[in-house]
């Protein structure tokens, strides 16, 4: 939930208001993906996780979701094809294939994972000034081309500076000062 707090701040700042936006995760639909795509829902961004068969998001993550947005009018979706579901993006966001835990899935996950790495082919689907996203640390060449990375569209380190704000707003939150 920090990460996506950051991330949704990145957002605003680049984007302004990230309500009405269409936010793109690409890949697994691991804890980022779930995070991202239930605070998109009470803020009423569109979200669509582009994963491959055997990957998408937790069922019980997506009712929920689905439940926000209908109060925020956001759309939620899962996909199966990452060219369908970056069409008109103003966000692309990867994670890495194969988290920590999962390394004996490795060369499983390289191969069902192969056509959702996130280059400028698949960027061209995106809406022209769409910008690109990543928790990092990133695993060029996997989940991410150097192309897209090094880019303009590429906001990724001011995400993770934005993360390490978010998370002293909210520790300071829950400490109860101001």
């Amino acid at each position: 939930p920090c990460q996506a707090m950051g991330d949704f701040l990145t957002v605003e700042e680049h984007l302004g208001n990230a309500a009405g936006k269409k936010f793109v995760f690409v890949g697994d639909g691991n804890n980022v993906c779930n995070s991202l795509m239930l605070l998109a829902a009470k803020l009423g961004t569109d979200f669509v996780a582009a994963t491959p068969e055997g990957y998408a998001p937790d069922e019980k993550v997506v009712k929920s979701a689905l439940a926000a947005a209908k109060k925020s009018g956001a759309k939620i979706e899962v996909v199966h094809d990452p060219k369908e579901g970056v069409k008109n993006a103003d966000v692309v966001y990867t994670d890495v294939w194969t988290s920590m835990g999962q390394e004996a899935e490795r060369e499983q996950r390289m191969a069902a994972f192969k056509s959702f790495q996130v280059n400028a082919k698949l960027m061209s689907n995106a809406r022209r000034k769409a910008i690109f996203m990543h928790c990092l640390p990133a695993h060029r060449g996997e989940e991410v081309t150097d192309e897209v990375m090094d880019s303009k569209q590429s906001v990724v380190f001011d995400e993770a500076e934005n993360r390490l704000h978010s998370q002293k707003a909210i520790m300071l939150t829950l400490m109860g000062r101001d």
